[in-house]
């Protein structure tokens, strides 16, 4: 943490972690909606909530910053997993043959 700050990379180091996670939530957000269509939108919710509380309890500045991206980019996979229900009726993702279709 001395180093990152000694050579001013930690703005940089938490620019690269917020690439990451937004990254690896696109593909999350597809499989979750493939498997579990949107009623597994309350796990992004409680994912989102427990990265708020680690980010206010967490004294580090890089881990807190890095919570806080972390929860709302959970946040963020609630309103996107509905989006993806919507892309999939639209074509452009492919359905999940074995889920069953919504009345």
């Amino acid at each position: 943490m001395e180093f990152l700050e000694n050579y001013h990379l930690l703005g940089l180091t938490i620019g690269i972690a917020t690439f990451l996670i937004i990254g690896l939530f696109h593909p999350i957000v597809v499989k979750a909606e493939y498997y579990w269509g949107t009623k597994c939108w309350w796990i992004f919710l409680l994912l989102g909530i427990i990265g708020v509380a680690a980010s206010i309890i967490t004294e580090n500045v890089l881990i807190s910053a890095i919570c806080g991206v972390f929860a709302f980019s959970s946040f963020w996979t609630i309103k996107e997993i509905f989006e993806q229900e919507e892309r999939v009726k639209k074509g452009w993702f492919p359905p999940n043959p074995n889920k069953k279709k919504k009345i």
